[in-house]
């Protein structure tokens, strides 16, 4: 019988210590997931570089084995003010910290120490493979007429694939999304000012390595640098002036609100996006449009964004 791609099982929970299987649960942390890419034993192949007195090959020794692990997940609120989204554990492990407010709103802003990690389990068809010590990066992206998705790459350490018993993933806390649009996504501003939508995307910028030493192997965020993208519709200089802006370094402040209804409206703050030199101009149904840019940048630390569900 072969293995159906289409046919998988994704689960997800957070480890408390580094590496240690949390033991995810069917029940509770099933991940309703879109093209998933699994490259289950990456690494490095090292050489014998054997002198010999004949030719041949002399195989090499694998080493530095660990896994990469991609997919969608869509953007879409839990639903309840306060209570965070069945994806906010994939969010944790790309260094962003969660901060609940009860009965009010869930928010996310990245950190740079006590980067938690997670745990997967995938299945495909009866093929289980085990990625502990998982961490990761995250480009949130708002199209016009399309789903919002957040799109992970995660790193993890890795382990034999086995064949084991598939369980039955319970899904129900992720909700259907609504696709951006002028009534589904109210606000796009930059330094304030409201500008025509045509796709937004923000990418935490996460440098994410693989550290194997003896005594201590793990997947560590090193750093983060943070951009931004939209493509909008162009308007008179005197309205916004992108090249000026982009001339003189300026930071503009970024607001996307993206939901309607209490639990489940998602809003992306950036407080200091600076300006990159625009590329040019786009035509579009005969329409100008400007594909923007920014380096998105900290205020005062660990504040270069915020993603607010409320």
């Amino acid at each position: 019988m072969p293995v159906f791609w289409k046919n998988k099982i994704v689960l997800f929970k957070l480890e408390t210590a580094y590496g240690v299987d949390p033991v995810p649960s069917a029940a509770t942390d099933a991940l309703l997931v879109v093209d998933v890419e699994l490259t289950p034993m990456e690494g490095e192949d090292v050489g014998r570089n054997l002198d010999l007195p004949w030719f041949g090959n002399q195989g090499t020794i694998a080493a530095a084995l660990h896994a990469r692990l991609s997919f969608k997940v869509e953007l879409a609120p839990s639903g309840t003010p306060g209570t965070p989204p069945a994806w906010g554990p994939l969010l944790r492990a790309c260094g962003l910290a969660q901060t609940i407010n009860a009965g009010t709103s869930v928010v996310y802003n990245p950190v740079t120490d006590g980067i938690e990690s997670g745990h997967f389990l995938l299945w495909v068809g009866g093929t289980r493979y085990r990625i502990p010590g998982a961490r990761g990066t995250a480009t949130f992206r708002v199209p016009a007429q399309g789903i919002p998705y957040i799109e992970f790459e995660f790193w993890g350490l890795f382990q034999p694939a086995a064949e084991a018993a598939r369980v039955t993933p319970v899904l129900g806390a992720f909700r259907k999304p609504r696709v951006g649009s002028t009534a589904n996504t109210p606000t796009f501003t930059v330094g304030a000012q409201p500008l025509v939508l045509r796709e937004f995307a923000l990418d935490m910028g996460n440098a994410v390595e693989p550290r194997f030493l003896i005594g201590a192997e793990a997947i560590l965020i090193t750093g983060r640098e943070a951009t931004a993208e939209a493509t909008v519709e162009a308007v008179p200089v005197t309205t916004l002036n992108p090249y000026t802006l982009a001339r003189d370094s300026t930071d503009v402040a970024i607001q996307l609100v993206h939901g309607t209804g209490a639990g489940n409206i998602a809003t992306f703050a950036m407080p200091a996006a600076q300006l990159q030199r625009p590329a040019g101009l786009e035509n579009s149904q005969n329409i100008a449009e400007w594909p923007l840019k920014f380096n998105v940048a900290a205020v005062s630390g660990n504040d270069d964004f915020t993603l607010t569900l409320t």
